[in-house]
């Protein structure tokens, strides 16, 4: 379904965030003498990967107190699920709504057989049925996409490469004598920014990718617009509680669910602005015709 880059952007950004593992890892070896530091923070980056990939679902929804609903209880929510599904001639989620007023909405899961897809009450109160159509669109080619595995790998590598650098810092990756300890130092601060920043990239490109394809899947990408900009002005009225575990998970949703914004650079989603003007041009004509 892509016509864009954005693939290939992502894979070379991943491969970044591996190859700083792997360079922390011949950097203690070189210290240490032993290479095996190089395969064990590999085998922790694995690790971490699938334990966060595999329990994403369950993570997300518990994070957002979600409950799962009925097709009676949201009969309106399953109906545009269901089309857009078999649109695309994938199965369809589970859907769970939020009791939050934080207007918002987020897609998990593991592929699309075992996926999920979250609503706010406050989004489904705030956005029109064409609105939430075009939401729920972009919710799903995050899963079609396997967007939750890339997430998931990222924000794991770059927890790891966190953690090893703090080791760097506070133990120096053991024998030292064959050490460069301006080398070690720059590293232990440095990786942990570097992968953040990784991370935060592959997030933004994710973002366009499902605003494109959600955008396809309903050939209708001004509904998309308007939504966001809808969502722009209902998260600065009732934004979500800067808790840990929500911060740990708003990078799955499809607006930043916080006040205020960090800069272009430090920020998981993009500037609404420039979503919105993206979906603008895919329509041909600017929002509000």
């Amino acid at each position: 379904m892509h016509k864009h880059n954005n693939g290939l952007k992502t894979a070379l950004l991943l491969g970044a965030m591996f190859g700083l593992l792997l360079l922390i890892g011949s950097l203690i070896a070189s210290g240490t003498g032993q290479s095996m530091f190089i395969w064990l923070f590999a085998l922790i980056g694995v690790g971490t990967t699938a334990y966060g990939y595999w329990n994403s679902d369950k993570l997300a929804i518990r994070a957002m107190q979600a409950y799962p609903v009925t097709e009676a209880q949201q009969p309106q929510m399953y109906r545009i699920v269901r089309e857009l599904s078999i649109s695309a001639q994938k199965p369809m989620p589970r859907l769970y709504v939020s009791p939050t007023m934080a207007p918002n909405a987020f897609a998990t899961g593991r592929n699309p057989e075992n996926a999920a897809v979250c609503c706010t009450e406050g989004i489904l109160q705030l956005l029109d049925e064409r609105e939430l159509r075009g939401v729920l669109g972009h919710e799903l080619m995050h899963v079609y996409n396997r967007d939750i595995l890339t997430s998931s790998v990222a924000a794991a590598v770059a927890g790891v490469v966190t953690s090893v650098a703090q080791f760097m810092l506070f133990f120096g990756g053991g024998d030292r004598r064959n050490a460069n300890p301006i080398a070690m130092i720059a590293m232990a601060l440095l990786a942990p920014l570097a992968a953040s920043l990784i991370q935060m990239a592959v997030s933004r490109t994710r973002e366009y990718d499902a605003d494109e394809d959600g955008a396809q899947l309903t050939g209708d990408p001004l509904a998309l617009a308007s939504a966001l900009r809808k969502l722009e002005m209902g998260v600065q009225r009732a934004p979500l509680p800067e808790d840990q575990r929500l911060v740990n998970t708003s990078h799955l949703m499809i607006a930043n669910p916080f006040l205020g914004g960090a800069k272009k650079l430090f920020a998981t989603h993009p500037p609404m602005d420039d979503r919105i003007a993206r979906l603008e041009r895919m329509a041909g004509r600017p929002l509000g015709y």
